[in-house]
C-alpha cells in the first residue's frame, strides 16, 4: 500500500497493490494496522454502497457535526470522475475541488476528510461504488451542495441527478460549520 497527498490537506490517495492471476483480481482496500502506522486514526461504523448508470452525478454530499465523518471511497466494479470539494472556512483551499478517476482497474481509495463535500460521476453502466464511514448516517446531519455550484466542468450534457441533490444549496448560498484545524 501507498498513500499520497493531494493539494487538500488531509485528503489522501491510498493506492493498494493489485494481485492478478489466472483467477482474477484481489485488492485490499482497508488495514487498520497500516493506517495507524501512518498516524490515520479511522474507526468504521458504517459501510454501503451504490451502483450508478453512465452519467449519472451524485453529489456533493456530507454530515455536518456532530455526525460529521471521515469517508474512505473506492469502486470495485466501473469508473467514476471523483470530486472532492473543501468546505473548512480559513483552509488554504477553502472552496477548491481536487478531482480524480476511481476504478476497479487502478484499485485506489480516497480518504476524505471531516469538512469536505464529496460527489461523483459514473462513467460507465453498472459502476458500484463503495464508502466506508467513521460515524452512522444521520437524516438530520445529511447536506449538500449543489453539484453544478463551484466551477466543476462535470463534461456531461444530459446528467442524471436526484430531486433531493437538485434541491442543495449552492456554495455561495451554503453557511459552512466547517472550520479549518477543528477535528480532522
Amino acid at each position: 500500500m501507498n498513500i499520497v497527498n493531494t493539494p487538500i490537506d488531509g485528503l489522501r490517495i491510498l493506492e493498494p497493490k493489485i494481485f492478478k492471476d489466472l483467477r482474477g483480481r484481489f485488492v485490499k482496500t482497508f488495514n487498520n494496522d497500516f493506517f495507524k502506522e501512518h498516524k490515520i486514526e479511522i474507526e468504521i461504523k458504517e459501510s454501503y454502497y451504490s451502483i450508478s448508470h453512465k452519467d449519472v452525478i451524485r453529489g456533493m454530499h456530507f454530515q455536518i457535526p456532530p455526525y460529521d465523518h471521515i469517508k474512505l471511497v473506492y469502486v470495485p466494479f466501473g469508473k467514476i470522475v471523483d470530486v472532492v470539494l473543501d468546505i473548512r472556512k480559513g483552509s488554504p483551499t477553502y472552496k477548491k475541488f481536487f478531482k480524480i478517476e476511481l476504478s476497479a482497474d487502478n484499485g485506489k481509495v480516497l480518504i476524505i476528510p471531516k469538512g469536505l463535500a464529496h460527489g461523483f460521476k459514473s462513467l460507465q453502466n453498472n459502476t458500484n461504488v463503495t464508502y466506508m464511514q467513521t460515524t452512522c448516517y444521520s437524516p438530520e446531519a445529511d447536506k449538500g451542495i449543489r453539484f453544478d455550484s463551484f466551477g466543476f466542468d462535470w463534461e456531461c450534457d444530459n446528467p442524471k441527478v436526484s430531486d433531493r441533490d437538485l434541491s442543495f444549496k449552492t456554495l455561495d448560498e451554503f453557511d459552512s460549520p466547517f472550520v479549518f484545524g477543528d477535528n480532522q
